[in-house]
């Protein structure tokens, strides 16, 4: 039993979705991780809590968000590529 489909086509689909998952998902927990980080640090030297952990997440939100609309359309242009392949 393969885990992969045998049709070369149908394949690189499903290699492109799984690195589409991973991609995204790196993409939005490893910003968010680290300005977290950094907000709670600042909290802690500072004592402003919790102002600069909820703007590190909004920061964090945003740039993730424009980092995964950039992928999306390099994905995008990607499947059109494997779509027009014969």
């Amino acid at each position: 039993m393969a885990l992969l489909p045998e049709n070369p086509k149908d394949r690189k689909y499903m290699l492109m979705g799984l690195r589409i998952i991973g991609d995204f998902g790196a993409t939005i927990a490893v910003p968010v991780v680290v300005f977290v980080l950094i907000g709670q640090w600042l909290e802690g030297k500072y004592g402003y809590a919790p102002w600069f952990t909820v703007i590190a997440f909004i920061i964090a939100a945003v740039l993730s968000g424009k980092m995964i609309y950039k992928k999306a359309k390099q994905y995008g242009d990607e499947y059109k590529k494997i779509d027009e392949e014969k």
